[in-house]
């Protein structure tokens, strides 16, 4: 039942996928390995019923009410089985993907997660046709004439039985240790890929590997050559390195353009915006037409890309200024306290900062996160609900976030404090239900673009109301977004669909309005803001002002849960367990890979980024720096740059 289902479901994602596979023999590679893990997973699915038949007494299914029960435990497998492939479904349509880590997280925020499921489809009608089916595999298993011989079988002696099972436990168990969804042969084609694998074999393997450990399962230098590595990458915005052959990233960043800029900021980080919405980037969207009119007088980036698939990676580069090391992002891990952020930069500047979200701030671990890194958390749980004038599962609505926002933002005001605030939308993520009345589209039968639309009609009304404000003039405000609507791709990391906006607005004048064509990544935002602000400060950021930056060494740092990439002057190179990588010649035009020979040179630069900031969290040395050091830190800088006065790399277009 198990190896038909999931035949089955691999022939359905087939057909739903049929314009993003390659129609070559990869396919029967495909199909072909997909039976080994089928296999592979049913003899664990299977394992428990196995164990339980081999222990019941030899005549239990002389009993009729124990054969009723057994065909009513055929239905709840027929509804399990019948169900996953519904579930697959809706995932491959949502992510392009098998069941994976966003599956796994998925099942830990179950309140989020149901809700969700019921605001965007019509659950009743869902299971009650999945009962339908379960029905009708019943009725052609009893035509059959299958079940019969099983309760035959189940008279045989207890001796030979037990004998049985333990064959079975040890084709599991074999199973279990000779598969490996990392052994899946790389296709050119992702998508081809993803055909290969099984579906609960995939989300078990996830769950497993939820933190990878880099040293076991990937590319390595000794430690202090990548150190070595890293560090000479850092240098080349012109900042001084304070620990040189030493296993950190701490250097001492110097402006000096002029006074130090002590504006608010305002950092309005998008739900899922991808830049293919925006019609600065795509002239045949029409969906937000307030960010085309913001862009007129904003600092546009124009190549800048999300390092991950998912909000709490968004998060990770955008505050710590982190590779996406393999597994979990930061956001969620263990030991992530008092680390270097953007907000420790702030405070030590004398900011209030805090985190305002409209949903549920325990949704993948933000509030713990945000309140152990100094930050004063505002979440759907911080406010009356007479607060909230509309919501759905995952928060209350981007007006009620921004009228959140506006509040906290006079209140720093009044207290004569200068602010910076972290604010995270939830409007453009299914259901896709907004306040009706808002734009031309309605809420939830209009998708994904009746979301960007009232996302986009939010930001335009918060900052025309914000414009009466008497801190508007003296604020910065930051739209960027944590990453796109959809990662899936033919390749193994497209870099296409990672492509998201970020504009700079500061309509006291702060920061000229224009257009940053080199490439950068989340990374690089937090120390290129603080460049713009003419900061001089210490710094642990794995990013570069990228103004400050020679256009032949900018690069793009981005990946999924195992796949890390690496940017660079049109060269990619990927690093995925069991200690491969991959190079490709990249077309920012279009996205495209092409495959190209091994570049020694540039696989190091990867695995020095990659291996160096794993070190640093694994080794807790990535932390805020101190008010004793930062005062050490600053002279000691300040003297070493003094001496390098003139090598400062110069500002980029």
């Amino acid at each position: 039942m198990f190896l038909i289902v999931a035949f089955l479901t691999r022939v359905a994602l087939l057909v739903q996928a049929r314009h993003d596979v390659v129609w070559n023999p990869s396919l029967l590679a495909a199909f072909f390995w997909g039976v080994l893990y089928d296999l592979g997973a049913a003899a664990w699915a299977s394992l428990p019923l196995t164990l339980l038949l081999a222990a019941l007494p030899a005549q239990f299914f002389d009993w009729a009410w124990a054969r009723w029960l057994a065909a009513l435990g055929a239905f709840a497998i027929f509804y399990a089985l019948i169900f996953g492939t519904v579930s697959e479904w809706t995932f491959w349509e949502e992510f392009g993907v098998r069941f994976n880590f966003i599956a796994v997280d998925y099942l830990v925020y179950t309140t989020e997660v149901v809700g969700n499921i019921r605001e965007s489809y019509n659950l009743p009608a869902i299971l009650a046709g999945v009962g339908a089916g379960s029905a009708l595999g019943l009725w052609l298993l009893a035509r059959s004439g299958w079940p019969q011989q099983w309760f035959a079988a189940a008279n045989e002696p207890a001796g030979r039985r037990w004998k049985a099972a333990a064959l079975w436990l040890a084709a599991a168990i074999a199973f279990g240790l000779v598969q490996d969804d990392t052994r899946l042969p790389a296709f050119k084609n992702n998508f081809n890929r993803e055909i290969g694998k099984n579906g609960l074999w995939a989300l078990f393997a996830a769950f497993k590997n939820n933190i990878l450990d880099y040293e076991q399962f990937y590319k390595t230098l000794p430690i202090d050559e990548a150190f070595a590595q890293v560090q000479a990458k850092l240098a080349v915005d012109g900042s001084t390195l304070l620990r040189p052959g030493e296993r950190d990233t701490l250097r001492y960043v110097k402006n000096d353009g002029g006074s130090e800029l002590r504006p608010n900021v305002v950092q309005i980080t998008v739900e899922s915006l991808s830049a293919d919405f925006v019609s600065l980037f795509n002239h045949a969207s029409k969906l937000t037409p307030n960010l085309e009119a913001l862009a007129r007088h904003s600092l546009v980036f124009e190549n800048f890309y999300a390092t991950g698939t998912r909000t709490d990676r968004g998060m990770e580069a955008l505050t710590l200024s982190l590779p996406p090391t393999p597994g979990r992002s930061m956001i969620k891990r263990p030991a992530n306290e008092n680390m270097f952020t953007l907000g420790s930069v702030f405070r030590a500047k004398g900011y209030e900062t805090a985190f305002i979200y409209g949903g549920f701030g325990y949704f993948d671990n933000m509030n713990y996160f945000f309140g152990a890194n100094g930050y004063r958390v505002i979440d759907r749980n911080a406010v009356a609900k007479s607060d909230i004038t509309f919501a759905n599962v995952w928060g209350a609505c981007d007006e009620d976030l921004y009228r959140w926002t506006m509040r906290e933002a006079d209140a720093a005001f009044t207290a004569g404090k200068p602010f910076h605030f972290f604010v995270m939308t939830t409007s453009n993520h299914r259901p896709y239900t907004f306040p009706e009345g808002k734009i031309d589209l309605p809420s939830k039968i209009s998708g994904r673009a009746g979301a960007v639309k009232y996302t986009d009609f939010a930001i335009g009304q918060f900052l025309r109301d914000a414009e009466a404000k008497p801190w508007f003039k003296n604020t910065v405000f930051v739209i960027v977004a944590d990453h796109c609507a959809s990662s899936a791709g033919r390749a193994e990391l497209p870099v296409q669909n990672y492509h998201i906006p970020l504009f700079i607005y500061a309509p006291g004048g702060q920061i000229a309005p224009g257009r940053i064509k080199a490439l950068t990544s989340q990374v690089d935002y937090a120390p290129t803001l603080l460049g713009l602000l003419n900061w001089s400060y210490v710094s642990r950021f794995f990013g570069h002002d990228v103004r400050r930056t020679p256009p032949e060494n900018t690069r793009a740092l981005i990946g999924n849960y195992q796949k890390l990439g690496h940017l660079e002057h049109g060269h990619f190179v990927v690093l995925r367990p069991q200690r491969g990588a991959n190079s490709y010649t990249v077309d920012l035009a279009n996205g495209a890979l092409s495959p190209a020979p091994r570049d020694e040179a540039n696989e190091n630069a990867a695995i020095g980024y990659y291996q160096s900031a794993n070190y640093l969290y694994e080794h807790r040395l990535y932390n805020a720096v101190t008010a004793d050091e930062l005062a050490r830190f600053t002279a000691e800088g300040e003297k070493r740059a003094t001496k390098n006065t003139g090598q400062t790399a110069p500002l980029s277009k």
